[in-house]
């Protein structure tokens, strides 16, 4: 008999949808619903802990060290499951970087969706360049 966590849809957050959130802007409402649904073990969402650096970063250089801490405690209070970054995940974001000119903590992002068949959330209009290769949905 299969798992009910296969049947699950998957999501990776980029660092736009958790700094969408917490900035209350565009974007907030659907990974809002999407925390929700996790909530209730209908959707798994995951983040890369190079995308979760980018998050805290961003966070610590426009509202400084503080808040960086604070919303460090308040993601990780969030059922979103933290992916280290292993080999075969390594390798496969070098490759992103390699073929896209972007970002390459978003290769990280990208590739985790790609890895594990999951739809990306982001806003980050880098990613349009990998329309083809993954799925996305769009803040």
């Amino acid at each position: 008999m299969e798992s009910n966590i296969n049947k699950i849809k998957s999501y990776v957050f980029d660092s736009y949808a958790l700094l969408a959130y917490f900035a209350d802007e565009r974007g907030r409402g659907p990974v809002e619903k999407l925390l929700t649904d996790a909530l209730n073990d209908e959707v798994l969402i995951k983040m890369t802990v190079i995308n979760l650096g980018e998050v805290i970063y961003i966070t610590e250089r426009k509202r400084g060290l503080p808040d960086a801490q604070l919303t460090l405690s308040r993601i990780k209070e969030l059922p979103i499951k933290l992916i280290d970054i292993d080999e075969d995940l390594a390798l496969a974001a070098a490759h992103v970087k390699a073929e896209h000119s972007i970002a390459y903590a978003d290769c990280f992002a990208a590739a985790l969706s790609n890895l594990q068949k999951a739809t990306l959330i982001t806003g980050d209009p880098e990613f349009k360049k990998l329309e083809k290769e993954i799925e996305i949905f769009w803040l």
